[in-house]
This record gives C-alpha cells, structure tokens and sequence, in this order.
C-alpha cells in the first residue's frame, strides 16, 4: 500500500494483543507508528521494535483516563510529526464477575476505559485532523458489541456502546472528510483473554467458531490497513468482523 508509505499513526493500546499487532503491520506497510499504553517501558519497547522496521517513532505512554495524558500525547506527536493521519483506539478492560457482585466502582472504571478512554482520544485527535479536512479513525469494537458473554455486563455494554460512538463520529464528520470505523475481532488469544481461553469457556468459544480455530492477531492487520487507507475513503460507520464465523454461526453440529 504505497499511499500509506510516511503516514503518521497514533495506536493507543499498541504496546501488546491486537494493538501491538496492528502497529506493526502499519509500520511494515510504511507507516510512522507511535505505539502507547499506560506502561513507559512497554511503550518504548515496541517504539524500538517500529524504529528497527525503519519507521519514526516517539517513546511516550498515555493514561486514556486523563485527558490531559490524551491531549499531552497529540501535542507531541503534532510537535514531531506536524500532524496525525491514523488515530487506532485499541486499549480496553474487562472483568468477569457476576452482575449481582459487580461494584459501581468497577462498572464506571471499564466505561471510563473503554468507552470514555476512546471519546477522548477520538475528540483530542479529530480537532487537528479536522482542520486538515482529512483523517482516518479505527476503533476496537468486540463481538460483545453484537452478542452478550457471561458475567462480563460492563464489558459487553462498554462495547456496544464503542459500536454507537463509532457510528455517531462517522455521520458527525464526514463532512470534514474524515472516516470513523470499527473492527470487532471474534476471539484471539491476548493477555487479556489467555486465562479465559485456558477455562471450558474458552472450548464454548472454540466450538461455537465455525472455523474451529482462534484468530491469530496478524490477520487483523490487512483490515486495519484497508481502513487506514485511501482504499476506504468512502467506507465509514463500520464494524468490520473479523471472527472466523462466529457472528455468522447458528449450530455447527
């Protein structure tokens, strides 16, 4: 993909799973990548592993729950790149744990995370990309978005509602002449999923995927990259699933 050749992407979340997945199949397709999470060490770690791919990077972590972290992290990729082509929301929280035992404390913390974490970002990158009348913003919705999971209420609502804000920012700003897209990955050994994939929840799951398989990250990249390309310019408020046929799958025996 030529046209993504010194492009600039910010991937929040980038530094493990599926963010650290698509920020360098970005960077192999020439794109300057300026992975973050909350860990400085993480963070540096896979600006390394960009800048060894021949790419520009930035080494610098971000709290999505502060927005002041959110704004400090587009002033300085502005500062050192002039301006930001890919915004990719990658970073979320979940907890599994009956309803009845779930705190407020928790359920605010994982909408904080994974809802409000991607409406700030996605409002502190768009002002810039705006006034440039181009952008491309690709968020991680879930299967959740679509189906509920057992004992994980706040995820699954957090994630349904990235899929609402995914469509309400596509419609707000496509006049400006940017695009607002989701990927929902079906089910794709993480840190965040490895011990629920080791549990008899994680056979349910296998079974119930019609390609009798888990995902392995890499093939989330030629996806991320059509939506950060030119090549989707008039693709937006989209999920697009990537999940072996789960969504798609009634009985498989």
């Amino acid at each position: 993909m030529q046209e993504l050749e010194d492009k600039c992407a910010v991937v929040i979340g980038g530094t493990s799973g599926i963010g650290h997945a698509i920020a360098l199949g970005l960077a192999k397709a020439g794109v300057n990548v300026i992975p973050t999470s909350r860990s400085a060490d993480a963070s540096a770690k896979t600006a390394a592993e960009i800048r060894l791919l021949g790419r520009r990077s930035l080494d610098t972590s971000t709290d999505v729950s502060s927005r002041s972290s959110i704004d400090a992290l587009h002033g300085a990729v502005i500062a050192e790149f002039g301006a930001v082509d890919i915004l990719v929301n990658c970073a979320g929280i979940t907890e599994k744990k009956p309803t009845l035992e779930l705190t407020e404390e928790s359920w605010n913390r994982i909408f904080d995370i994974n809802l409000g974490g991607t409406l700030r970002a996605c409002q502190a990158f768009a002002k810039s990309m705006i006034a440039r009348g181009k952008g491309r913003i690709i968020n991680i919705a879930s299967l959740s978005t679509f189906v509920a999971f057992h004992q994980v209420a706040a995820y699954c609502a957090s994630k349904a509602a990235v899929g609402a804000l995914t469509r309400s920012l596509a419609v707000e700003w496509a006049p400006y002449g940017i695009t607002v897209n989701a990927i929902a990955p079906g089910i794709f050994p993480t840190a965040l999923n490895s011990a629920l994939l080791n549990s008899p929840r994680g056979k349910e799951l296998k079974m119930r995927t019609p390609m009798d398989r888990f995902g392995q990250t890499e093939e989330l990249i030629s996806t991320a990259l059509y939506l950060a390309s030119d090549r989707s310019s008039f693709t937006t408020g989209q999920i697009v699933v990537v999940d072996g046929g789960f969504l798609a799958s009634g009985v498989n025996q």
